[in-house]
């Protein structure tokens, strides 16, 4: 029976995930992920080499993972705050990522992972900046620096929930979380207005 090499790796990295939301780069060992795959650990290093490649695999993947189910469309009609809602949608329904991306920070001291590259958000800056070009939403950010104003009016509602919920008042239950939506949506359009008042 020949063996199922990407049927493998999906069942690894499909562990790393959970074992990496749950526990970081450096609670996680190899031995757990191989005993939830159901694989021989030597499997693991074999196809992604140490736990660190690995954890900038798994970011990487996740990343991409939103990018691709969350672009900028600079010709709808409510661009930015279209863009924030389904960010914030997205984190809802697969907090993983920003889970990852504090892990990532904790541990390396700043964020050194190889799992996102420059190129991952220069493609999300160019968005923007053809937006501002159209008008469709301010330059008085650099393109960059809107990208990640975006980014983060949303992460902090998953990364904090108990300070958001002190905060704002917003709690978790169903009506908190529209809330909460509503707040990332109307920030996310007064941020790109190209007229702040």
């Amino acid at each position: 029976m020949a063996w199922d090499t990407e049927g493998t790796q999906r069942k690894i990295l499909d562990a790393a995930l959970a074992e990496f939301t749950e526990h970081g780069p450096t609670g996680t060992t190899i031995e757990r992920i191989a005993s939830q795959a159901g694989v021989n650990k030597e499997r693991i290093y074999h196809y992604f080499g140490n736990r660190e490649a690995l954890f900038a695999r798994v970011v990487r993947d996740e990343s991409v993972r939103l990018t691709d189910n969350v672009l900028f469309d600079p010709d709808v009609d409510d661009p930015m705050g279209t863009y924030a809602g389904r960010i914030f949608d997205y984190h809802l329904s697969r907090p993983q990522m920003v889970r990852l991306l504090l892990w990532d920070s904790l541990s390396s001291g700043g964020g050194a992972t190889d799992g996102i590259t420059q190129e991952h958000y220069d493609e999300k800056s160019e968005r923007f900046a053809r937006a501002q070009a159209a008008g469709a939403v301010t330059d008085a950010l650099e393109p960059g620096e809107l990208v990640f104003a975006i980014m983060a009016l949303n992460a902090w509602w998953f990364a904090v929930p108990r300070v958001a919920e002190l905060a704002s008042g917003h709690g978790v239950d169903e009506a908190g979380i529209a809330a909460r939506r509503e707040a990332v949506v109307k920030a996310a359009r007064l941020l790109a207005r190209r007229d702040p008042a």
